[in-house]
């Protein structure tokens, strides 16, 4: 089963890009992020057509989550997270595909830091550790699988200088997802890329692709079931390279049946 996160930075805008990737890669299980539409404008029928099932939850213009499945109607299990009755922002969708649990996350940035939205990502990141720890009692394979915001070591970005004040790198953000991962979470990609060096994310300012100057902010974290079936995990990088499309490359683990 291959599952990928894939931060699609405007369904409408990059539909032609996702339609390509799911027909020329043919993943299981895609959850997508930024979506930046309603649940009424979501592309439903072109999804459809390229053979994969969907569960939404969007957004006018900011945010929005989603998850598709090849051949089959994801079962939504939640949407949002507990915590924060005022809390409108589409960033969390937790579905059930063949008994396997995913979860498509869009954790917020933070930036500008210190201030109000550094808060927020602060207490949302301990909100999704909420979840997870709920998750786990489970016993089920489970991945928690999006663009998290957070570069969780040095050697996961091209620059720590550049990076230095940015939200996604302060200690903060990263105590945040280390205690996450601490509860007994399998980082997939660093699994398989232990030192580091692999990038999902590259700007579109400052030739950021052309130079490689990226970094890794969309994870895919696995329960002990779930990490027991590891077979690989990757970066489809090329697809970043190709014409107006996302400022994020497909992010992918596979896992045994």
């Amino acid at each position: 089963m291959k599952i990928v996160t894939y931060n699609i930075n405007g369904i409408k805008a990059r539909l032609p890009r996702l339609v390509e990737y799911l027909a020329e890669q043919q993943p299981d299980v895609v959850c997508l992020q930024e979506l930046k539409t309603s649940d009424e404008t979501f592309p439903e029928a072109d999804i459809r057509a390229a053979g994969y099932g969907a569960v939404w939850h969007g957004q006018k213009s900011w945010n929005g989550v989603a998850v598709l499945a090849k051949g089959a109607d994801p079962v939504e299990r939640k949407r949002g997270l507990d915590g924060e009755p005022e809390d409108e922002h589409s960033r969390y969708l937790e579905c059930d595909i063949d008994g396997t649990v995913v979860a498509s996350i869009y954790l917020p940035n933070g930036n500008p830091q210190p201030g109000p939205k550094f808060d927020y990502k602060l207490r949302w990141i301990d909100r999704l550790a909420d979840r997870a720890r709920v998750l786990l009692a489970e016993e089920k394979p489970v991945v928690l699988a999006g663009d998290y915001n957070v570069i969780p070591n040095d050697d996961d970005t091209f620059s720590v200088r550049a990076m230095s004040d940015d939200a996604l790198m302060q200690p903060e953000s990263r105590e945040g997802f280390r205690r996450l991962v601490a509860q007994g979470w399998t980082d997939a990609l660093r699994t398989r890329y232990p030192k580091g060096g692999v990038w999902t994310f590259w700007d579109y300012q400052a030739g950021a692709w052309q130079r490689d100057a990226g970094f890794r902010i969309d994870h895919l974290l696995l329960s002990p079931v779930a990490a027991d079936r590891l077979a690989d995990a990757g970066v489809d990088k090329d697809y970043r390279g190709r014409e107006k499309a996302s400022d994020h490359a497909p992010t992918w683990v596979k896992l045994r049946s």
